[in-house]
């Protein structure tokens, strides 16, 4: 697998499959992401922070899940997370410049949760300065990757570029005023990440 695969764009369904079936092992996966993700950056300037080291342990850890024929709903799924989450040990920087050495204490049970269905959390995502609304510049803004002349726009503007270039098949984001949703005529709901083939016009 290579890091222009049409699987990287696959759904988590299909993904979740190869690796339940043995097609597709979580280490190889998870290494695709990554080589996409330093392939793509800093153009896009989606992310923050990139957990490697941290990520290999746990694709190491759903590969053996998997072969005992155990695990959750997305064991092995590489994904990330706004840089709003905390995770233990690593900063939340928010998108500020005041928060940048602190180490979070514990995690957020948004990542608690990832982790317990099984999720290869490899990163953290950009965002606007404490998901209000302007860009700090020690962070820059992060681009859209289908015209990277272009911000990804709204708070989560990394987690929308990261899913919208097939960096991760999922981007935990948030949403206070609806920066993360899809137009109503398209799918008759709100609430929804911006996903692969969404974000063309942001």
């Amino acid at each position: 697998m290579n890091p222009g695969s049409e699987l990287l764009f696959a759904s988590i369904a299909t993904i979740s499959r190869l690796l339940r079936d043995g097609e597709l092992s979580p280490e190889d996966l998870l290494e695709a992401v990554l080589a996409r993700q330093e392939a793509l950056e800093p153009e896009l300037n989606a992310f923050t922070t990139v957990l490697a080291d941290q990520a290999r342990r746990q694709a190491r850890e759903a590969a053996a899940a998997l072969a005992a024929g155990e695990g959750g709903p997305l064991t092995g799924i590489p994904l990330s997370v706004k840089d709003i989450f905390d995770i233990a040990e690593v900063p939340t920087i928010a998108g500020s410049r005041i928060l940048r050495e602190p180490k979070a204490t514990a995690d957020s049970a948004v990542h608690s949760r990832l982790r317990d269905a099984g999720a290869v959390v490899f990163g953290k995502t950009n965002m606007l300065e404490f998901a209000y609304g302007f860009v700090h510049p020690d962070h820059g803004q992060c681009n859209n990757p289908w015209d990277t002349g272009r911000t990804a726009g709204g708070s989560s503007s990394g987690s929308a570029s990261a899913v919208a270039a097939g960096i991760g098949y999922a981007s935990v984001g948030t949403d206070t005023g609806g920066s993360v949703r899809a137009p109503a005529s398209f799918c008759g709901l709100v609430g929804m990440k911006p996903t692969y083939g969404r974000s063309a016009g942001s």
